[in-house]
Parts: C-alpha cells; structure tokens; sequence
C-alpha cells in the first residue's frame, strides 16, 4: 500500500510540473539591460522591450547613445534574431511597454529624461517626460511624441484603442510647464509645441494617476489627473467592452483631491473605472493593515475584473479571507463588473513574493507571472519526489514564478525557473503554439536552468511546452486581421530566402507588388474600395494565396 501512494505522489507531482524548458535564450551586452516587456507576434515569435546601458556587444548590434536607451528584440519561434532596435537621446531613456498595433507596427511607452538629441526629436519639459513611439511592423520610426510637465512624469504603457487611437498611461508629480522662458526667449515653434503637447492639470499631491488620449496621428485628444494628497502610482490599464478605461494602482493618499475611501493600511489597489472621455465612473480601494500593491488589471470575459498584485498584510484582506501567511506573497482578487469582491486568494511560494503578470486564456483560466526573492518553496509533494528521486533543491533568489489557477482560483499547476542570481520575471504569456514565454532579466551566469550568460544584467527568456497540450499545427499562410479596415499582415508559415507579394483584385488585375524578405507581410488596402482582394505569396519554397475582405469602419 506505501508504494501504491508513493507511485501516486510521484505521478502527481510530474503532472503538477507538467512544463520542459523547450529552449533558453540571453540577449544584450556586456553591461547591463533590463527587460520589461514581451508580447507574442502573429508570426509566431515574440517582440522583447527594454532598455540597455551596453555599447556594441555580444549580441547588441547598436551602440548606447546616453545613459539607458529603448531596446527592441524581435524574435522567431525558436528564440533567433530577426532584428533589433535601439532608441535613444542623450539622457535617461526607459522603455516600459510595446504593445502591437492593428497596421502590424508596434507602439512603445517610456520616460525619458532626454533633449533633442540623436533619436529623440523634442526636447525634455520637465525632469522627465512621456515618450511614445509608433512603428511600422519592420521597425521604422513612423512618429513620436514627448509629452509632459514641469516635473516627474513616467509613462507605463500604451496601446492602441478601439477608435484607432492611442491611449497612454503613467504617474506624474507634474503641473502645466511654464512657457514665460520660452516666450522671453522668441522660440515660438517651441512655445507651441510645449503647448500642444504639456501637462493640463496641477499636480494633486506628490504622484498623480496621468492619462493621455491621443488620436491615430498621435495628437492629444483629452488627458486627465486623478490623484489623492499623497502618492498614488498607476501600475495597470486597460479598455474595457465599454470603451472606457480601467485603472489600477498604487494609493497611501487618505480621503483627498479625486481619492474617495480612506487608506486602509500602509498603501492599497486603488482602482478607477473611467469612461471613454475620462469621467469617473466608481472607484473602490482594497486592502490590508500592510502595505499592497497591485501590478495587474483585466477585464474578464464575463464583465468582471481580475486584479493581481503582492501583500504583506497580516489581517484577512477582505471580509472573503485572504490572509498573507509568510512576508509577502501574491494577492489576487476577483471583482464583479461594479468592483465588488467575488473571492480573494493569496499564494506562498517564498519570503518575498512579487507579481508582475496576469493573463486569462481562452478557458477562463488564469496565467500569472512573478518572482520569489528567496529560495521559492518545492510542492506539497515535493518531499516525495525528492525520495524518489525526481525533486531537487531550487538554488539562488529570484525565481521566475508561473502559476496556473482555475475561474475560482484554485491552483492547478505551478513551475520555478531559476539560476544561481537575480531571475526577475516581467512577462508571462501563453504563445500561439500553445506553450508558454517567461520573460525578464538576470544577472546570473550560466547555471542550474540557465546555460547562457552575456554581460552583468541580461534579457533572458524561457520558453516552455505543456505536456498536457497538443501543440498547434501552423497555417501555411494567413492573414490578421481579416475582414481588414486598412492594414492586414499576411502571416507566412515556413521559413523562406526571397519571395514578392501581389494583391490583386477580384478582376484579376495586380493592384500592387512588391519583394519580401519576412515572415510577417503587411500589406495597405487604405486605398481600396470595400471588396475581396487576393494577396498572392510567391517564395523560392512555393506559391501560395490568401482571400482577404477589405471593409470600413
């Protein structure tokens, strides 16, 4: 009977642990670059985003321009490059977020402490400011804009709106800049800039929830503040069904300026639910005796939210339980489409537990991302195994964490990937083929699940297939978004040397050709009438079209 469970324990834990390292990859050079964003493209590889402090090493192919620069990876399925990117003026430039856009360009979101200088185009209005970038899918510059006040303004993502905009998110200590230097000094194309593209409201405290609606061209359309007396960070946003906005972040401000619940503990999850215009629909506060901090919002298929972040409270966190058992720990909370609590679970992996990402997959199960800033626990089996032989001590700090919980949020599996440094997660992502991307940076050398190192702080990536999943067979050919508005990317399936693309109408006349070298083919139908349009792939490897319905809006 004792070796009838032990069999099962062990049967257990290798379906608890049911995700191999496919491949592991480091990028940079030999100084320090700092990882804070990944997103899979619809090729089937991923776009890494960050910043870099290292000139032309390893395998960075772009020397540093100031202090940190932007740094753009893309990559294929298998972890090679096809191209990188580095962005930058003379000052402090840090890229926070990429987010892909529906032409198959990307947008990216920073701070920058820049003036006019190499890449940067305008000059800095405060201590740091905004910058966004839009790109084309092949990474050309296609616009950018600075954007801020007299003060600290720092941009933590962007991404595209249902209108074809673009709404940005951050934190700001500023007020409107002051242009009587400006004026003095007749430099009125500056004035007008400064104008157009400054902060419009005073600073409610210290830190400022600060968010910016700008239209296709990257024009602002509205911007609004929302703050409490003392700092309130935002961490997370997102559009939701309604074309509105939710906001989550960080708040020690009591009842005060936009802030309408008092703090709870040393600092709460501050959530606003805003309109399209930027109205304030509700707003609601969570937390403990401690100190709380939210990373993640999503709205949920159902119209509710999910709501992630760490806590080191020591009460039960809400009236549905909650309770942090050991130093910090994961915090998630499930809220109904008005913000009330539905259920509330924490989870213990090590001394300091920090969360950083939170996807729902199309089961209604939840992807969440973070690290352990100590030794992270084994399973509940661990033991079991380690007797027989299929457990072993996890080595250094700073795990990389994935978690995997059901729609009530009950565990269903868990997985630790580690070297002997610093492992810190920024990214965690289910991927077209059905595995999953860990993303983030670590100051490790090669050791234990890391066999690749560069320089002092690397981007390191981990790619992991899930046993328990058929892995996706890959279309040849095909083409996202489709039915299309302006822009489709016509997504090729294999690996080719040269190839041409031709749309051609229903008539059979070629509207337009040009040569490829990518896997990823946008192709502008702005021009066409509404109708159905061929676009005809042709490589050295094979021929091959695709039916693609052009609509309006």
């Amino acid at each position: 009977m004792k070796k009838n469970y032990l069999l099962f324990f062990i049967l257990l834990s290798f379906l608890t642990y049911s995700q191999d390292i496919l491949w592991e990859k480091s990028y940079g050079g030999i100084h320090a670059d700092y990882l804070f964003d990944a997103q899979p493209t619809a090729d089937y590889g991923f776009i890494l985003a960050g910043s870099s402090l290292s000139n032309k090493t390893g395998n960075k192919d772009e020397d540093n321009h100031g202090d940190l620069d932007y740094w753009i990876w893309k990559m294929n399925e298998k972890g090679e490059l096809d191209w990188q990117k580095s962005i930058g003026g003379n000052g402090f430039d840090l890229l926070q977020s990429i987010k892909g856009t529906r032409d198959g360009g990307f947008i990216l979101a920073g701070t920058s402490s820049s003036g006019n200088s190499f890449q940067k185009k305008d000059n800095c209005k405060g201590l740091t400011d905004f910058w966004v970038i839009k790109l084309d899918a092949s990474g050309g510059e296609q616009w950018q804009r600075t954007i801020g006040g007299d003060g600290q303004d720092e941009l933590l993502c962007a991404f595209q709106t249902k209108d074809g905009g673009y709404i940005l998110g951050g934190s700001s200590s500023s007020s409107p800049s002051s242009v009587t230097n400006i004026k003095a000094e007749g430099k009125m194309d500056a004035f007008l800039q400064t104008d157009l593209y400054s902060k419009s409201e005073k600073s409610r405290g210290n830190m400022d929830y600060w968010i910016v609606k700008l239209d296709k061209e990257g024009v602002i359309e509205w911007q609004k503040t929302y703050g409490g007396k003392y700092a309130d960070v935002l961490r997370s946003m997102e559009q939701t069904a309604d074309n509105g906005y939710i906001l989550a972040g960080y708040s020690n401000s009591p009842v005060s300026g936009d802030k309408a619940d008092a703090n709870k503990g040393v600092g709460d999850y501050w959530i606003i639910k805003i309109d399209d215009s930027g109205a304030v629909q509700w707003q609601s506060t969570y937390g403990g005796d401690g100190d709380d901090q939210p990373y993640v919002i999503h709205q949920t298929a159902d119209g509710g939210y999910i709501l992630g972040g760490n806590s080191n409270s020591t009460n039960p966190l809400t009236t549905l339980g909650g309770i942090v058992s050991n130093g910090t720990d994961f915090w998630i909370l499930r809220l109904d489409h008005e913000g009330g609590v539905v259920w509330s679970k924490t989870y213990d992996f090590g001394k300091v537990d920090i969360l950083t990402s939170l996807v729902e997959n199309n089961d209604n199960t939840y992807l969440i991302g973070g690290y352990a800033k100590s030794e992270a626990k084994q399973s509940l089996l661990g033991d079991a195994a380690k007797k027989a032989g299929t457990g072993k001590d996890k080595e250094g700090i700073n795990d990389y964490i994935a978690l995997k919980i059901d729609e009530k949020g009950e565990e269903l599996w868990k997985k630790t990937v580690g070297s002997a440094g610093e492992d810190i997660l920024r990214k965690l992502i289910e991927t077209r083929d059905g595995g999953y991307l860990m993303a983030g940076t670590s100051n490790s050398g090669s050791s234990k699940d890391k066999r690749s190192t560069i320089g002092g702080n690397d981007f390191w990536v981990v790619k992991l297939k899930d046993k328990a999943k058929v892995e996706k067979v890959k279309a040849s050919i095909e083409a996202i978004p489709n039915p299309a508005v302006t822009y489709t990317n016509v997504i090729i399936g294999y690996d080719f040397t040269e190839g041409t693309a031709s749309v051609i109408d229903i008539l059979g006349r070629i509207l337009q050709q040009f040569s490829i070298n990518s896997r990823t083919v946008p192709v502008d139908l702005s021009h066409y009438a509404e109708g159905i349009y061929i676009i005809k792939i042709k490589t050295d490897v094979k021929t091959e079209s695709v039916k693609v319905i052009k609509t309006v809006r």
